[in-house]
């Protein structure tokens, strides 16, 4: 079954948060609003306003102000991703060029900002204090594993647990975010609440766990982005970790610098897939995403429910 068809019955709601993010990024100032529209014109999966919209149907689900919060979720992540490619100076995303390679970094920066006041604006418009500590709270994290994220890079020394506590902050709390701010505007019971996070911190760390899986076994057509890219810039993943116990491997991937050949790359990312790494890493992906459908087991069966499930079952399993 296809992503879209999981959710099928929100995309009237759908269709009016896409109309929201298009009517928010556009700016008075033509660069801003042209650059703004060129990344959300680049698509996504719009994992987070989805997330946002089932968990507000486990409560008093008001559209109003479910837009607003997903609205809200999505910008900060777009905004995340302008700033991201700035530091990893990537000229592709999602098979389109990056803001900071159409216009240049400094652009790229002011529309990353740009972005995420924007996010902060739209949310203002609602008056429940628990959503907004969430989302200032997740943005705090989100900047401090980014930080660390530019620490890390070409550290090979680093262990699995840097790991793990960096896609926590850059990939698995925002998605957790979404599920429980639109808890929280949707007045879903806390109890339902807290199921609703975890759900969404297991599913964030399955997804990131597969993303960087697919940095090796992936085409650079299904990524949209070359492959083998995040090891090139430094980023030390959990096939690598997993890789590098072996002796041979580590000598080879110690050598990696960004300034390295692509027929150099391809040799290391051969050796990583000639080791059991990749298969392990799906192990734990796979861990994580049954501590996400165990999180939900218990809530009121659905629709909502269902899709949720279902979901979390396609990004555990994306080729893509």
């Amino acid at each position: 079954m296809k992503l879209k068809m999981m959710y099928s019955f929100l995309n009237s709601d759908i269709e009016k948060i896409e109309r929201a993010l298009e009517e928010t990024v556009k700016a008075n100032s033509i660069i801003l609003r042209e650059s703004s529209l060129h990344l959300l014109q680049a698509g996504g999966k719009r994992i987070r306003p989805i997330f946002v919209l089932l968990a507000g149907q486990f409560g008093n689900y008001d559209i109003q102000k479910i837009i607003k919060a997903a609205v809200s979720l999505e910008l900060i992540h777009m905004a995340s991703l302008v700033h991201d490619d700035v530091i990893d100076d990537s000229d592709i995303r999602r098979g389109q060029p990056t803001i900071k390679a159409k216009w240049d970094n400094k652009v790229a920066m002011y529309t990353g900002d740009y972005i995420f006041a924007r996010s902060m604006e739209i949310m203002s418009d609602i008056n429940q204090p628990a959503a907004h500590r969430v989302l200032a709270n997740t943005i705090v994290e989100v900047c401090i594993g980014e930080i660390q994220q530019i620490k890390d890079k070409y550290r090979f020394d680093q262990n699995i647990r840097d790991y793990f506590r960096r896609i926590k902050r850059k990939t698995a709390l925002l998605i957790s975010a979404s599920s429980l701010v639109g808890a929280i505007v949707s007045d879903v019971e806390e109890e339902y609440q807290q199921k609703l996070y975890q759900f969404g911190y297991y599913v964030g760390m399955s997804y990131q766990i597969i993303d960087d899986v697919l940095d090796f076994v992936g085409t650079e057509k299904e990524l949209g982005k070359p492959a083998g890219g995040d090891l090139l810039q430094g980023n030390i993943t959990l096939p690598v970790l997993f890789a590098m116990e072996k002796e041979e491997v580590r000598q080879k991937v110690i050598t990696v610098h960004e300034a390295m050949s692509k027929q150099e790359l391809m040799e290391v990312i051969d050796s990583i897939k000639n080791t059991d790494a990749i298969e392990r890493s799906l192990q734990v992906s796979d861990m994580y995403l049954n501590k996400a459908l165990q999180a939900i087991r218990d809530l009121p069966a659905g629709k909502a429910k269902s899709a949720l499930t279902n979901i979390a079952k396609y990004l555990g399993k994306r080729k893509f």
